[in-house]
């Protein structure tokens, strides 16, 4: 059995390590107890080479990122669906080999020594938000915001908070918003292995894809499609706002659902340009009731930095697996 150690207070005051992995960048940060960024690293992800080299390449980020060892504890943001209280990814894709089924916690407090806090990294990236969100609400609302967050860029992922509470569900799944059934992704199958998901029409992947069916001409990225939209091709216009309508649509219905106090979208492709961001409002407005007519999609308030703060964070409120236990 893992042994874990619930969140709780005397976990503050202390420097803490936070690692982002991704498909391809693992980034490494440590943090002060002030929470300030005391030194910084990155190295490619061995995404190609399996569950171990990867496991190896993430106690290495840790160990250049904190050779003095101030950290005593290790928060990880991970790709793929994580269930924080076991430590293990539950499920993931093809962009890291083997990922699935990986001891992600036990392994990683086994490699490096530190305590180890894990969690999805779309629900990492939004807990900054959550905290800005419930610092804002003052004194009558702390720890009571409530949070709808969408990260769409090769992928569509979310977080949900309700009431201050960041939501994981069974095996970690909670907020995984890409799989939601879409009727604008009607018969389009999924990576996940179903069909007819949000993901597929409103990821980066699934616009360039929706382009090519319109036009029968294949594109390489999102990009292009974006740059022909400004240049007037309405196949790319099509293809853009049919994403961005989905996803507003999405949002709009789990807005009603859950009352959330802010909606942050993010990721990639919202950067394209007001093209999609105007599209997936209107959307979403038009979803709402009554009540939540003033709500309207933001983007996020932290930038490159997001993940690896959030990932720290995680030492102070998730279950911490430590080196070297009986399993």
């Amino acid at each position: 059995m893992n042994d874990l150690s619930r969140p709780s207070a005397d976990r503050t005051g202390a420097a803490v390590i936070g690692l982002d992995l991704g498909g391809t960048k693992i980034a490494a940060a440590l943090l002060g107890p002030d929470g300030t960024i005391l030194s910084r690293h990155t190295r490619p992800t061995p995404a190609r080479d399996g569950a171990a080299a990867v496991l190896d390449a993430l106690a290495g980020a840790a160990a250049a990122v904190d050779p003095g060892r101030l950290a005593t504890a290790l928060g990880i943001a991970a790709a793929g669906v994580v269930d924080p209280r076991t430590g293990m990814v539950t499920s993931g894709t093809d962009s890291i080999r083997g990922w699935a089924g990986t001891a992600l916690g036990a392994g990683l407090a086994d490699r490096t020594g530190y305590p180890v806090a894990c969690d999805n990294d779309v629900r990492a990236t939004a807990g900054p938000e959550l905290a800005a969100l419930t610092a804002d609400g003052g004194p009558d609302r702390a720890d009571q915001g409530s949070l709808l967050f969408v990260a769409v860029g090769t992928g569509v992922g979310g977080a949900i908070a309700v009431d201050g509470r960041m939501l994981h569900g069974a095996a970690g799944l909670a907020g995984h918003l890409g799989h939601l059934p879409s009727p604008e992704a009607a018969g389009l199958p999924c990576t996940c292995g179903g069909a007819g998901h949000l993901e597929v029409i409103a990821s980066g992947p699934g616009i360039a894809a929706h382009y090519a069916r319109l036009t029968g001409a294949p594109v390489d990225r999102l990009e292009t499609v974006a740059a022909r939209a400004g240049q007037g091709d309405a196949s790319a216009v099509r293809a853009i706002t049919t994403g961005a309508t989905a996803t507003g649509q999405v949002l709009g219905g789990l807005a009603n659902a859950l009352g959330p106090d802010r909606v942050v979208v993010g990721g990639g492709v919202p950067r394209i340009g007001p093209l999609y961001g105007d599209a997936l409002a209107a959307a979403f407005t038009a979803e709402l009731m009554p009540p939540l007519r003033g709500l309207v999609p933001r983007a996020p308030l932290f930038g490159a930095d997001a993940a690896v703060l959030g990932a720290a964070a995680l030492t102070t409120t998730l279950p911490l697996h430590h080196p070297g236990v009986l399993r």
